[in-house]
């Protein structure tokens, strides 16, 4: 390759990968795609830096993925001793007049079920047209970003009849005791009352769960049994194990018991996640303080992540490292939102507002103010905050909250505003 060739090249990666990031909205609703397997043959890195981002993303979880470096005689080559996968993807650069002939080899040895995707390096109808006539699945031409490829596959094997999944939002505290399913249990009840739509609350913090007493409940079982009888698990089941909270709002109760040790393999929490996302029209994920595989699933799956944090030091050190974190998991996502709680603790030295959030390099969705009075009468009557009293800025500031993770309200640009103020101007849709 020469060095003209090569800055072609590697400036077509670049902008391919800026495309990706402008465009992730595109795939923002898609759903997660099934087990299957695909194997990609790449004949250049910009194609391979495309699959890499594409085998990175959440929806690709349950995807083997393998990435090749070569042409489609490399394909036909490696499957004639093989078995082929669920989805070939080749890269080609042969000409239209000779591409049929380049497939004859790799289509002796294809299994009838495999479906193929090209991606070539002209734009000819007439060619789109033959290889469609002829079982190909898709042509694609280049150059091709993640989000094309990403919808490409989902075009292939989502059904597109399939009811569209409920949206996830996950809750998770930087750091013990900043309030975080506080604000979780009121967003998710705010959801429920303000679009008049079906919630789900889980509480996933099976020791310590306190959404039983913040809606004064006691239910005789709740989440442990979904997690510990996966193989009982459907619609039946879940609908036994929910708790009313009020007219749209359904609570899956955490024991709140030590009798025994809540230990969980990675994906203990995937098939309830995925049952609630098929008959819930959103999910509210009470996340516990805590970092295993499990956690980590649970955050990287959501559709949106909040994170909460008090303004001192540790909070500060664990947002960043959280918000670090979520970055790789989620590489084609938004980034999480950020609510500062309890600010304004009177005679606890803290960082300001404003440094807090230039070291994280992030705008906060609401700024919380310290308020122990209102607080605390909802916590200990089994009320929310705006059931106490629905004039409270702070039940304003969490109305917009729940606006914003359901995505009828975006953030604009920051302005400055008094405690309890949203200091990103949020509005609805």
């Amino acid at each position: 390759m020469s060095t003209i060739d090569y800055k072609i090249e590697t400036e077509a990666g670049e902008a391919e990968i800026a495309a990706d990031q402008v465009r992730a909205g595109d795939i923002e609703h898609l759903r997660p795609l099934p087990r299957i397997s695909v194997h990609a043959f790449c004949e250049t890195p910009a194609l391979q830096k495309v699959m890499e981002r594409c085998g990175q993303d959440r929806r690709m979880s349950k995807v083997t993925l393998r990435i090749n470096s070569g042409s489609i005689a490399a394909a036909a080559n490696m499957f004639s001793t093989m078995a082929t996968p669920n989805l070939i993807i080749l890269e080609t650069s042969t000409e239209p007049r000779h591409l049929m002939a380049e497939l004859a080899p790799l289509a002796a040895v294809c299994d009838a079920s495999t479906k193929v995707v090209i991606i070539g390096r002209y734009n000819d109808i007439s060619l789109y047209r033959e290889l469609i006539r002829n079982g190909i699945s898709e042509y694609m031409v280049a150059p091709v970003a993640m989000p094309d490829v990403l919808g490409t596959i989902a075009g292939i094997f989502v059904d597109p009849e399939a009811e569209p999944l409920g949206r996830t939002v996950a809750f998770i505290g930087a750091k013990g005791g900043v309030g975080s399913s506080t604000l979780a249990h009121n967003c998710a009840w705010g959801i429920s009352n303000l679009f008049s739509t079906e919630v789900v609350l889980a509480d996933l913090d099976l020791p310590y769960g306190t959404a039983n007493i913040n809606f004064d409940q006691d239910p005789p079982s709740g989440i442990a049994e979904a997690v510990f009888a996966p193989e009982r698990l459907d619609e039946v089941f879940l609908d036994r194990l929910l708790t009313k909270c009020s007219e749209r709002l359904s609570l899956l109760a955490a024991p709140s018991m030590l009798d025994r040790a809540y230990d969980f393999e990675p994906a203990a929490f995937q098939p309830l996640t995925e049952l609630l996302q098929r008959n819930a029209p959103v999910s509210v994920l009470d996340v516990p303080h805590q970092w295993s595989e499990w956690t980590r699933n649970v955050l990287a799956e959501a559709d949106e992540v909040v994170v909460t944090a008090v303004p001192d030091l540790a909070n500060l050190r664990n947002a960043k490292n959280l918000f670090d974190c979520l970055k790789k998991l989620r590489p084609n996502d938004k980034m999480p939102h950020l609510v500062l709680n309890q600010v304004g603790m009177p005679k606890r030295p803290e960082i300001t507002p404003g440094d807090f959030c230039d070291s994280l390099e992030i705008e906060p969705v609401a700024i919380i103010p310290f308020d122990a009075v209102l607080f605390g009468n909802a916590a200990n009557s089994g009320r929310m905050i705006a059931e106490i009293d629905k004039k409270a800025p702070v039940a304003e500031t969490l109305s917009q909250l729940a606006h914003l993770v359901t995505g009828r309200a975006e953030v604009k640009k920051a302005r400055k505003g008094g405690l309890g103020k949203m200091l990103g101007l949020l509005g609805r849709k």
